[in-house]
């Protein structure tokens, strides 16, 4: 005979095991379901292994407006559970935070495995059943109620649902979009899930001899039709076939709906606190340092090692040539180099490579104040799996700890 409990939760990432313990917490009967053999393997990934938390943005109109007309959606959610709040949970778990470039807040041991390991005690101290390698097959409903979870563990019965099965991120980590499939069968409209935070594919062979350089205080304009459609300040990476990196994972949605309409083209400014003026004084000091040396050698102040060769190509000037013999029109083709070195976008990676999904269950037919269904009475839903997707630097996991919060409190009721 199946189980039946208060609340069942469908996927144990962050959403799902913030949902499960806090329903748990307001006491509530839960059984967690997680079809990997262990909880979180997404969270694990998170900030290169560190884990971005969330974002220490002051202004939540801000951190809203990241989300674009999405964002109001979640104005309820981050009242009722909000950055802060975020910070003070994990400390209160023995996590503690620091704040760091970007407003990015980061456990300071540097380990998404703490992260990790606080919340799954967190939940381990609530009354949570955690089923561990029980993957949910079918859903069944009757009018606008489910009433039964056949999984591969056996049947649940329970008087709430709340779906927090994430998108198609990080395939390898199990992401397979069920829940999303699952949505749409009991009648929810479901947005197309695109690979979102993603690195990009580019044109230029030269690419592949800087892979692994990280290009760090860049400004990246991407332009269409020679007219700038965004632009980003920060960190970006060369990678074997394309970029990647912050501000390259933030324009990716962008670069691809552009790609949809042509071509689109990136202009990487190297030096974007000198103007053409000063970079000019500083390129001909260092010409004036190197005077009697080969062109080749006098690059080595200004570019990292692995990007003279490409502008000593894409200069086109002889790489022997004395420095003394550079001509002003042969400097003016470095410094254009320096303050616009193209790049040309060819597509974006797959899901196996984002960070995130862009797209999921439409927010029209959610509640905004308690993350439940208007189509199904005793349906929920938490994170990911949720039409919305913000930039990198903690915003998307923020979404997880407050919708998880908000569906589990709520179905606990």
């Amino acid at each position: 005979m199946a189980n039946k409990y208060k609340v069942a939760v469908i996927g144990a990432g962050p959403a799902g095991l913030m949902a499960a313990g806090l329903a748990a917490e307001a006491g509530a009967s839960v059984v967690l379901l997680e079809k990997n053999d262990q909880p979180g393997l997404k969270l694990l990934l998170t900030g290169k292994g560190r884990c971005n938390i969330t974002v220490a943005e002051e202004n939540l109109a801000d951190f809203i407006a990241a989300f674009g007309q999405s964002g109001k959606f979640l104005y309820s959610a981050l009242h009722q559970f909000n950055l802060e709040d975020t910070i003070g949970f994990f400390e209160n778990l023995g996590v503690p935070t620091k704040v760091e470039r970007g407003k990015r807040v980061f456990p300071v041991s540097d380990q998404a495995a703490d992260v990790l390991a606080a919340l799954l005690s967190f939940v381990k101290k609530q009354p949570v059943e955690l089923i561990q390698g029980g993957q949910a097959q079918k859903i069944i409903k009757s009018k606008n109620r489910i009433t039964k979870l056949f999984t591969t563990k056996g049947e649940i019965l329970a008087d709430k649902y709340i779906l927090a099965t994430g998108g198609l991120s990080y395939s390898a980590t199990g992401s397979t979009g069920d829940g999303l499939i699952w949505a749409n069968e009991l009648g929810h409209t479901v947005i197309e899930p695109k690979p979102a935070l993603t690195p990009i594919k580019c044109r230029e062979t030269w690419i592949k001899e800087t892979k692994g350089l990280s290009l760090r205080n860049t400004l990246i304009s991407v332009y269409q039709n020679n007219k700038k459609q965004a632009e980003r300040f920060g960190e970006a990476l060369f990678t074997d076939d394309g970029m990647s990196g912050p501000i390259i994972l933030d324009l990716a949605k962008k670069i691809g709906q552009l790609l949809a309409t042509g071509e689109v083209e990136l202009r990487l400014d190297l030096k974007p606190t000198l103007d053409y003026p000063q970079l000019d004084d500083r390129l001909q000091r260092d010409f004036k340092k190197y005077s009697n040396s080969m062109f080749k050698n006098s690059l080595d102040d200004l570019l990292p090692q692995s990007l003279v060769p490409v502008f000593i190509k894409l200069s086109g000037l002889d790489p022997t040539k004395a420095v003394n013999s550079v001509t002003k029109e042969e400097r003016k083709r470095l410094l254009h180099l320096f303050k616009e070195l193209k790049v040309h976008a060819t597509g974006l990676e797959g899901f196996n490579k984002a960070v995130i999904t862009s797209g999921g269950v439409s927010l029209k037919e959610i509640e905004p104040k308690t993350m439940r269904s208007k189509l199904i009475n005793n349906l929920y839903f938490a994170g990911e799996i949720l039409d919305l997707d913000g930039p990198t630097g903690g915003y998307n996991l923020q979404v997880c700890w407050s919708t998880g919060y908000v569906a589990g409190k709520s179905a606990a009721l």
